[in-house]
């Protein structure tokens, strides 16, 4: 009798989920269903980063250049070592390098999962992503109003900062080894002339050319591009518009990046955005304070100090004027540029613009640094070489 009821009991069990599954899913389940569709389809409108490959190799070219410079220190031993340095350090072509820093404030920007959650909440389909890239380009500081923008600002200037940090304590090792080589007499080779000043002169002023990015340095920005993350990069605050032009930049770069606005077809948007007045003015003049100081210089210790001012700290003060709150660029105690803005992007206009080139910046020698050694009130051989033009020796 147990037996017959246990069978009993079984069959209904079977005809009871029998019927479950003829009458289709539960409302719960089909509600989890509806959102797993729903979270497809936001997933599938969200473009991927597009940061096209002539970004990427700008900003490898600054970040590897500037971060060789700040490993630069003084002690060194013989005139060759000078000069192997001084050319690595001539070796940059102006425009690039001023490119190169908006270029890689823009992967920074990229790195702040604030700002890119922001970007992407204002671009859900299709259809309000290519209306949010329709009004950036129309009016490229928008970007810089969008949610999340001031993390990123405050990722950029931070980073920076902590660069333009790095690139002092570089120059002041330099500098001041120069100074010390004047007063301590330990090597005498510093204090021998520099042979045939003219044809050292001409080398360098031919290394002024654009560079190709290590492809190491660039394959690493565009990962972290891509990830969002891997630069080990982090601020301590946020910061509040108005911006810098090279940080405005950037963040509209970047916001054109999320929305899939900044690929390969984008290269005129992209080219308009890397140009940025301000630094390249900062970065040819240092160039041209760098020919007028090496111009003069007459022993090794002399060049020792062109390299430190005009080379390493020079990057640091025209990256710290272009991207962190500033009135004015400067490399050197005389020369000033305007910091102008850059023209807005029109969608029909960008693919003939071409930045309009600067006017050029007479230089002015250098004064003396405030760091010395020996007697404060004698004047020593750079400081004379920093306070007059002297014309070279033939």
């Amino acid at each position: 009798m147990r037996f017959a009821l246990a069978r009993l009991s079984a069959s209904v069990l079977a005809l009871a989920l029998v019927a479950s599954c003829a009458s289709g899913p539960s409302e719960e389940e089909v509600a989890e269903q509806a959102r797993v569709a729903a979270e497809q389809a936001r997933l599938a409108a969200i473009p991927n980063i597009a940061l096209n490959s002539n970004v990427i190799q700008e900003a490898a070219v600054y970040l590897a250049f500037t971060r060789d410079m700040a490993t630069l220190r003084g002690g060194f031993s013989d005139p060759q070592s000078i000069q192997d340095a001084l050319r690595r350090g001539a070796a940059y072509d102006a425009r690039q390098v001023s490119r190169g820093l908006v270029a890689y404030a823009a992967i920074l920007a990229l790195q702040s999962p604030e700002f890119v959650a922001g970007v992407r909440a204002n671009a859900t389909d299709r259809a309000s992503r290519d209306a949010l890239v329709d009004r950036i380009v129309g009016d490229p500081g928008s970007a810089s109003r969008l949610p999340g923008a001031d993390a990123a600002a405050g990722l950029i200037m931070g980073t920076l900062e902590n660069d333009v940090r790095l690139l002092r304590e570089a120059a002041d090792s330099v500098e001041n080894d120069a100074y010390a080589i004047q007063a301590d007499g330990r090597r005498d080779w510093a204090r021998v002339a520099v042979p045939d000043r003219e044809a050292r002169l001409n080398t360098v002023r031919g290394l002024s050319r654009p560079s190709l990015a290590p492809a190491d340095e660039a394959a690493r920005l565009s990962a972290a591009a891509q990830s969002g993350s891997g630069l080990g990069v982090s601020a301590d605050r946020r910061r509040s518009p108005p911006y810098p032009q090279s940080v405005e930049n950037a963040l509209t770069l970047a916001a054109l990046a999320l929305l899939d606005g900044a690929g390969e077809n984008a290269r005129a948007n992209t080219d308009a955005l890397m140009y940025d007045r301000a630094s390249l003015d900062c970065f040819e003049s240092s160039k041209l304070n760098l020919f007028q100081c090496l111009a003069a210089s007459r022993p090794s210790y002399e060049d020792m100090f062109c390299l430190g001012r005009h080379v390493v700290r020079d990057l640091g003060q025209c990256a710290r004027g272009a991207a962190l709150p500033a009135g004015l660029v400067t490399v050197g105690a005389p020369t000033q540029s305007r910091v102008e803005t850059a023209p807005l992007i029109s969608p029909r206009a960008l693919e003939d613009a071409q930045p309009t080139p600067p006017a050029a910046v007479e230089p002015t020698p250098t004064p003396a640094p405030s760091i010395a050694t020996g007697n404060p009130t004698a004047t020593t051989a750079t400081q004379r070489l920093n306070s007059q033009v002297q014309a070279p020796e033939r």
